[in-house]
């Protein structure tokens, strides 16, 4: 570490000391309608706390599993809070599932109680059990509202009875458990607890410089565990305030509204950002060659500690709202590209690694380690190795630490397989360590595509290497089975059909995009050795079935086809066979 940082054993003594330190600044700014706004500061967010904690205490055992699942609010994080000051477990449940998979995981648990938004309680109302307590988030929907639940626990303080001073703080005890497949596989339910978060926030800001001026605008969904550790955790210790994002199609519009200086992000997104920004350049009169000279302008000052970014790209900066610093970016690999231009901006991404199963954090690149290449290096407190280490160095990557979950829900044996004796996790990712000691993600340790001749094959990077290009929105690299029995590389490929949409007749354009993809394919072929090549790939007319944090979801069924394995043409070993949708 080289910030200080407070110390605390649970997440109530963080609070009340954040209160202490901040009381009266904005916790959050929230609309209220269009137009306004309401500022709650810290004290006001911990009588809120305190007073729904005493609700949830009053309902009794049967309050045990508290789900949310809705929309990003005040009210989401209120709940989280307070569940988990109350001694509940909080069950955040991904917004998008359909109704029976929303269902499913209540009924897992058996949560009796369900804070939910109106949507999602339009979806299931209907088919839940008649002992089911629920709240949404607003009214309308012909049940109580967490602010009515709030009036309850504070009448219940009046009368002397303050239910949440009774409970033991344990950092031990399940708090929230989060049921995730990632991008395939069948859900598991991961058991955080309050050590967890905890050894989080002090591992984190021991290198990350958040302060009380900070401002962060809450785009990713609060059930993913990337996002909740920052809203629920990170900015409340620092005193930092919390805006919402109403959806992706309003980001740029919100951050004009609320000014942010800090925001998470997945690398998809700033992909698209990052895309657009470059089209701008591109369409103005010596666009680009203006860009090249601001960057190296901005590169001659700073050597003599002058920051000429927020001057010469002021322009950028005003898409962001004008005051935004930093990115916390992770999830998915990022072309350093994107870094490096952000960077440029004076907008810094930090770039890290982390997993549901370790409440996520486990490697960054923090303020004083910016590479662009790799995830950098873990967190204060965080030991890392690499087992089964091949001859290119390569091997499985296992993190131990105090953000390790307590296990799987009611799955001792799945548990095992991936907390070793020695209270490593094994994270199914492949990794190397470069000469700086900082880490390098290849892949899934399942995805891996082993040909004929014993060569591994990382589908990730060929991925990587295709959708760097304009051309390629995004692909999904696996080893299929030729004629001869014979491992091959394959491509499905999702072209970015808005460079197309000028050409009106469907012959023609599915003739030129078939071209463009083919092209991006042998130029990748051409880097490439032999035993790595892309041998056939797959224009899709459609895009790949995603998770919420807009991962594509490996063998999922959306993303099944049958495809006629074409030879690939064995002129050049800078072509490939390919097919259309």
């Amino acid at each position: 570490s080289f910030y200080p940082v407070r110390q605390f054993d649970n997440i109530r003594q963080m609070m009340d000391q954040s209160v202490q330190l901040y009381g009266e600044r904005t916790a959050f700014e929230v609309k209220t309608d269009k137009e306004t706004t309401r500022n709650i500061t810290f004290n006001e967010y911990i009588g809120d706390i305190n007073a729904l904690s005493t609700y949830f205490c009053s309902l009794g055992d049967k309050s045990e599993f508290i789900a949310v699942c809705g929309d990003n609010c005040y009210e989401y994080c209120l709940t989280y809070l307070s569940a988990v000051c109350a001694g509940k477990v909080i069950v955040p449940i991904d917004r998008e599932l359909h109704a029976e998979d929303i269902l499913g995981i209540i009924a897992a648990c058996d949560a009796k109680v369900l804070i939910c938004d109106k949507k999602i309680h339009r979806d299931i109302h209907s088919f839940l059990p008649s002992d089911m307590i629920v709240l949404t988030f607003s009214g309308d929907c012909g049940e109580m509202t967490v602010d009515e639940a709030v009036k309850e626990g504070n009448e219940l303080i009046e009368s002397g009875k303050p239910l949440y001073c009774q409970v033991m703080q344990d950092p031990e005890k399940m708090c929230t458990l989060l049921f995730t497949s990632g991008t395939t596989g069948t859900s598991k339910g991961v058991m955080l607890c309050q050590r967890n978060f905890c050894f989080e926030v002090k591992a984190a800001m021991g290198v990350l410089k958040i302060t009380p001026d900070d401002c962060e605008i809450s785009l990713l969904p609060i059930h993913h565990t990337f996002e909740s550790c920052i809203v629920l955790f990170f900015a409340p210790y620092c005193g930092a305030k919390i805006t919402f994002c109403d959806g992706f199609k309003y980001v740029l519009r919100n951050m004009k509204e609320f000014e942010p200086t800090v925001f998470v992000a997945v690398p998809m997104i700033l992909e698209i950002v990052h895309k657009r920004i470059m089209n701008e350049i591109k369409k103005r009169k010596n666009g680009e060659r203006f860009f090249k000279i601001g960057k190296s302008l901005c590169k001659v000052a700073s050597k003599v500690h002058i920051d000429l970014r927020k001057v010469i790209f002021k322009e950028i900066q005003n898409t962001f709202g004008g005051k935004l610093r930093m990115i916390i970016c992770g999830g998915a690999a990022i072309d350093p590209q994107i870094i490096k231009d952000f960077d440029s901006f004076g907008i810094q991404i930090v770039y890290g690694y982390g997993l549901t199963e370790c409440a996520p954090l486990a490697i960054i690149n923090h303020d004083r380690l910016r590479t662009t290449d790799s995830i950098g290096r873990p967190l204060p407190g965080v030991e890392s190795k690499l087992i089964d280490v091949d001859s290119s160095g390569v091997g499985e990557l296992c993190v131990k630490g105090g953000m390790v979950m307590l296990g799987y829900y009611n799955n001792r044996e799945e548990t095992e397989k991936v907390i070793d004796p020695d209270g490593f996790f094994h994270t199914g990712d492949l990794a190397f360590i470069d000469r700086r000691g900082c880490y390098h993600i290849t892949g899934r340790c399942k995805n891996v595509i082993v040909t004929s001749n014993g060569k591994n094959i990382y589908p990730e990077e060929l991925e990587y290497h295709l959708d760097i290009n304009d051309i390629i929105n995004s692909s999904l690299v696996e080893g299929v089975e030729n004629k001869k029995g014979v491992t091959e590389i394959h491509a499905q490929i999702y072209p970015e059909m808005s460079m197309f949409s000028s050409i009106e007749n469907e012959e023609e354009r599915e003739k030129t995009i078939f071209a463009a993809v083919k092209s991006v394919v042998d130029s990748v072929n051409a880097a490439l050795p032999g035993f790595k090549k892309i041998k056939s790939f797959t224009v899709r007319k459609d895009d790949f079935e995603r998770t919420t944090t807009r991962k594509i979801k490996r063998n999922a069924d959306g993303n099944k086809r049958k495809f006629r394995q074409k030879k690939a043409d064995r002129k050049s070993d800078k072509s490939a066979s390919g097919e259309k949708d």
